[in-house]
């Protein structure tokens, strides 16, 4: 069993520890972390990897992360949209999975954990991946043996400690560059489609 918290669009790394684990706990008990995955993501544009974070009210380590507010004062779903749109509008999937995202970047959430989990159920339906999932109902600091425990092991930027992903398995990505490993999930998808479930399959140690 894999335990770990919720990120936002995840990276490749993440999905391969959830593809790897025969059942998922996703951590709701925890306080939340600045500068990590929790509200931010990595994309391609033309010119760099730009990181993509969600603006979020009283950002502290004191604040549960079921109750962690984003801060909708900010026009963020509009930019993020707009990044994303820019970045994949001639990605050779995108027109065939961005109406799954785009209602997020228009519906206001006022929570992070809902947004995130959202983005997560869409991400897992495309990937055709149906994990059993549950979410924890306390915080344990010490999970028993059986309970792999990836709970903030996936870094910003990665520290190469992780799990159940192996690098490098490239793929055809945008605009010609050099490979750019472990993007957001979304690069993934819009770039290879169908094919996106086989890469990560590649991707994940044995």
């Amino acid at each position: 069993m894999l335990l770990i918290e919720l990120h936002y669009l995840p990276c490749l790394e993440y999905f391969c520890e959830i593809m790897a684990a025969n059942e998922v706990l996703i951590e709701q008990h925890e306080n939340y972390q600045k500068q990590t995955y929790r509200n931010r993501c990595r994309v391609l544009t033309a010119n760099r990897v730009e990181t993509l974070v969600v603006p979020v009210l009283r950002a502290n380590s004191k604040v549960p992360i079921r109750d962690m507010r984003i801060d909708n004062s900010q026009q963020w779903q509009r930019q993020h949209w707009g990044a994303i749109s820019l970045a994949y509008a001639k990605a050779p999937f995108f027109e065939y999975y961005c109406d799954f995202f785009q209602p997020a970047y228009h519906n206001k959430y006022t929570h992070l954990f809902d947004f995130n989990w959202e983005l997560l159920t869409i991400c897992l339906k495309l990937l055709g991946v149906s994990p059993r999932i549950e979410l924890t109902e306390w915080y344990d600091k010490a999970p028993h043996s059986q309970v792999l425990d990836a709970r903030s092991a996936i870094k910003f930027p990665r520290s190469g400690n992780d799990f159940s992903f192996c690098l490098p398995k490239s793929y055809q990505q945008n605009f010609g560059v050099e490979f750019v490993e472990n993007l957001s999930i979304i690069d993934l998808l819009f770039c290879q489609g169908p094919q996106a479930k086989q890469v990560l399959v590649e991707n994940i140690k044995l």
